[in-house]
């Protein structure tokens, strides 16, 4: 059914002029105006505060919001939801130095306490059962594998 449509339209097409459009050369060149000159932060001319998080401002002090530790009519961060007290806390309790200490001495103790196991663990839980004669018959004869004996080495 569709073949047939494309067929019965094949004519018509050739038969219709066809329409040239003119096109314009475009190029995207982007000009800065003293608009993005004046602004280069693009923030719409809007004076952040300080880059401060809440976390480390006092906790005591007089705050209209004493929850996120801001007065009334405080000028916002455009960062605030990274710098606000609902923001995840800045972990300030060790240095780098003294992390890398504490993990040293965990990692120590660990192998140590593993070398010491292993000083002092059986390496077998039982002494080995010893059978006369090796259970030479009862294992299928003079040829088949036989089990230890009392006079084998270990």
């Amino acid at each position: 059914m569709l073949s047939r449509r494309v067929l019965a339209l094949r004519p018509m097409l050739q038969n219709s002029p066809r329409m040239i459009v003119a096109r314009t050369s475009y190029t995207p060149i982007r000009y800065l105006s003293q608009a993005d000159i004046d602004d280069p932060n693009m923030n719409g001319g809007y004076i952040n505060p300080p880059r401060v998080k809440r976390q480390f401002r006092d906790p005591y002090g007089d705050w209209w919001d004493k929850q996120e530790r801001r007065n009334f009519n405080e000028p916002v961060h455009e960062d605030n939801d990274i710098l606000g007290m609902f923001s995840t806390e800045e972990y300030t309790h060790f240095t780098p130095g003294h992390g890398a200490v504490l993990m040293s001495c965990f990692i120590a103790t660990v192998l140590g306490l593993c070398a010491v196991t292993k000083m002092y663990y059986p390496d077998k839980p039982a002494v080995p059962r010893e059978f006369p004669d090796g259970l030479e018959k009862e294992l299928g004869g003079p040829r088949a594998v036989r089990a230890r004996k009392a006079s084998d080495p270990l």
